[in-house]
């Protein structure tokens, strides 16, 4: 509803001045605006029982310099034993609009499965993950650190251009009661971390969460995610004004109904910064890259950083992507003998519009190896490369690889469920399609108010 109440007040205020002739292209314009904006309650069905549900995150609200970083738990989900084919999300402001990097910078956002003891609730918004009882139990991914990087699925800034598809006859299986101990159910979490960077001094230096730009001191440590964390502020310049606005974070997620024709896959997320000692795993996540020697040419400036690490189990590989902040310059993953598995190149924007930002990773190239093509052995010695430009230091820099390995190989004539189909044919619920003539008929209604207002001579509010 928040949707159609800042649209009635975008009406009246459009309404008044408009000469009654031009009233009804204003009434046309508000619909066309209504209807795409219903997209955010509908359902997308596809074929071969493809379906994609849109939901947003709860409101978040920012001004200049100021840092959200909140943990949703309970937050709208497929239902049901599903198969997840793609999951991909932006920030929006309140209308809808897609918001620029360069404006709010989305440092990441990721999305954790957990079970939660029947009748007990966690707070809609809590500061983070802190819970440890009986009654909250972490679904984690299968990758190897033992704290941190537990979720299904996240990005930062490359998010909407980064394709998260998993091919046929592939998913990632969720929602299947065999799984769920008695007494529980399955929820998710949604932890967004978003930087306001109007009027900063130094963008860059806000989204590299530098801690003398947050007038933080941490001992040892130039900066990273323990210097802008919920409600800190980086500096703006001296005089600016914004304002406050509200935003969320819309993400899509596009499913199949689980069936036997399905092959699951692990989630394997690889820390560049993994310390592995005696089988534990402890991950730092961020690092700091130091700028080169002066005099040394931009192009010989490179800070690579490298993990030997192997997994406990194998399988084909089946999709590989990386993650790295600005000033990344690409993150591979070798293979035994040093054959590559996959290296993932960071797209940077070149312009001001929404998803082509200049300066910043406004997207990952990935990699998806034809079934069976690449595989990983159990134990296999890996290698983790980043690479960063150290023309300048880059504070909390991460290097993160994203896998999806399966251990079973497709079987001949198995039934596929092409994420790419759902474009083929979209359909919009009953219930979307009420939630549309309602709002044109509260259009109608505040048109003819505010017309006959000014027929009868009616003083403007």
């Amino acid at each position: 509803m928040f949707l159609f109440v800042n649209l009635s007040s975008e009406i009246i205020r459009a309404m008044r001045g408009v000469a009654v002739g031009d009233s009804e292209c204003v009434l046309l314009h508000c619909v066309i605006i209504l209807v795409s904006l219903v997209v955010v309650q509908t359902s997308e069905a596809g074929g071969n029982g493809v379906k994609t549900d849109v939901f947003l995150s709860p409101k978040f609200v920012l001004e200049a310099g100021s840092v959200s970083e909140k943990y949703y738990y309970g937050v709208d989900f497929p239902k049901g034993h599903i198969a997840i084919k793609s999951f991909n999300a932006e920030v929006i402001d309140e209308r809808g609009n897609s918001v620029p990097l360069h404006e709010t910078y989305l440092h990441h956002w990721i999305v954790v499965r957990y079970y939660i003891r029947k009748g007990k609730n966690v707070a809609k918004e809590s500061v983070d993950l802190g819970i440890l009882q009986a009654d909250f139990l972490i679904v984690k991914n299968s990758g190897l650190c033992e704290h941190g990087l537990v979720q299904y699925f996240g990005l930062g800034s490359e998010t909407r251009r980064t394709a998260t598809d998993v091919p046929d006859p592939y998913g990632i299986e969720v929602g299947n009661p065999g799984d769920v101990p008695d007494g529980y159910e399955e929820k998710w979490m949604l932890n967004v971390h978003a930087i306001d960077t109007r009027g900063a001094e130094n963008k860059l230096g806000c989204t590299e969460c530098r801690c003398d730009l947050y007038n933080v001191t941490v001992e040892g440590y130039n900066g990273g995610l323990r210097c802008c964390h919920d409600e800190a502020r980086c500096r703006v310049k001296a005089g600016f004004q914004g304002v406050k606005r509200g935003l969320y974070l819309r993400y899509n997620v596009t499913y199949v109904d689980w069936d036997a024709s399905i092959i699951p896959v692990d989630i394997y997320i690889l820390d560049v910064t993994d310390i592995w000692t005696k089988a534990r795993h402890r991950c730092l996540i961020e690092y700091e890259v130091e700028s080169c020697n002066v005099g040394t040419k931009n192009k010989e400036c490179t800070h690579t950083k490298s993990l030997s690490v192997s997994l406990p189990t194998g399988g084909d590989v089946i999709y590989g992507v990386g993650h790295l902040h600005t000033g990344g310059t690409g993150i591979t993953l070798y293979g035994e003998g040093g054959r590559e598995i996959c290296s993932s190149i960071p797209a940077y924007g070149s312009g001001d519009e929404v998803g082509n930002e200049a300066g910043y990773i406004v997207g990952m190239s990935t990699c998806y190896p034809s079934p069976g093509s690449i595989k990983v052995s159990a134990g296999e010695r890996l290698t983790l490369v980043s690479n960063y430009s150290s023309a300048q230091t880059h504070t909390g820099v991460m290097g993160l690889f994203y896998l999806l390995v399966s251990d079973s190989s497709p079987k001949p004539n198995t039934l596929l469920h092409s994420s790419a189909q759902v474009h083929n044919s979209i359909t919009i619920s009953n219930s979307s399609w009420a939630i549309v003539l309602f709002g044109v008929g509260l259009i109608l209604a505040i048109v003819i108010f505010v017309l006959r207002g000014r027929e009868e001579g009616y003083e403007r509010v």
